[in-house]
Formats: C-alpha cells, sequence, structure tokens
C-alpha cells in the first residue's frame, strides 16, 4: 500500500502509522519534519513552502521506488505547502516492514529523496523581518 500526498491541510503522523499497518507488519518507523523556530542561528517566526506543479508525482515517484523494495509493506508519506506555524508538520512519512531495522533504513532513504527531489521551495522570515528562499534554483 502506497499513500501520497501534497496538500495545504494539516498533516497528522498518526494517520500516515495507521496508513502503512499490514498484518506481515512487525515494524512502523514513522518521521514528522516538524517546522522550527529558528535556522543558522537566526530566529525564524514564518515559513512558506511553495511547490512545484510536478510535486505531487515526484512525490509518488519517489515512494514508488521506495516501495518497490521487497521488505516494505505500507508506505505513506506527504508534504504540505503554503504558510506554515511554527511547530506544524511541513513532511510526514511512514513505513512498515517485518522487521525493524528495515523500517529505520528504508524511511530514512524515503525521507532523504524527498528532501533531495521533491521540487518544493521554502520561504523563512526571520525575526528581524528580513526572509530567503531556501532550497530554491
Amino acid at each position: 500500500m502506497i499513500k501520497t500526498q501534497v496538500t495545504t491541510e494539516p498533516l497528522d503522523v498518526r494517520e500516515h502509522e495507521i496508513a502503512v499497518e499490514h498484518r506481515a507488519a512487525g515494524a512502523v518507523v514513522s518521521f514528522a519534519g516538524v517546522v522550527r523556530d529558528h535556522d543558522g542561528g537566526r530566529g525564524v517566526v514564518e515559513l512558506e513552502y511553495e511547490g512545484h506543479p510536478s510535486a505531487a508525482d515526484i512525490l509518488a515517484e519517489v515512494a514508488a521506488e521506495i516501495a518497490a523494495d521487497p521488505a516494505v509493506r505500507g508506505l505513506a508519506v506527504s508534504h504540505r505547502v503554503g504558510r506554515l506555524e511554527i511547530g506544524d508538520v511541513a513532511l510526514a512519512a511512514a513505513v512498515s516492514t517485518a522487521h525493524r531495522a528495515e523500517a529505520f533504513a528504508l524511511c530514512a532513504r524515503l525521507v532523504d529523496e524527498v528532501k533531495a527531489r521533491l521540487p518544493v521551495w521554502k520561504r523563512q522570515v526571520f525575526t528581524d523581518g528580513e526572509e530567503e528562499w531556501v532550497n530554491c534554483p
């Protein structure tokens, strides 16, 4: 089972965990990428993610590549776009496998691949009023 989503709606990691439940899975590993209040030693007050129109397709492609591993019993991953507050979940992921080592490794690989390939750019607003775009071509 594979579930992917690029959305403006709040993300719930527990929903991702439930989505990957499987009778053969002895391990479910999840990840929440949460908006923090600092970056590079500077205070952050606001964050906005902007996604390319291809973002949903690329997220599905990455998910399918990871899910092709025979150890995967279920995989769910979502990325949020739009304006987010400190503490909001920007990236949610969950992977289920028969054993924990595989689940940890595959979830880490999923998150790393999403971060490397997903065409989503981040605008940060700092406490001093300055802003910057991150991961922008």
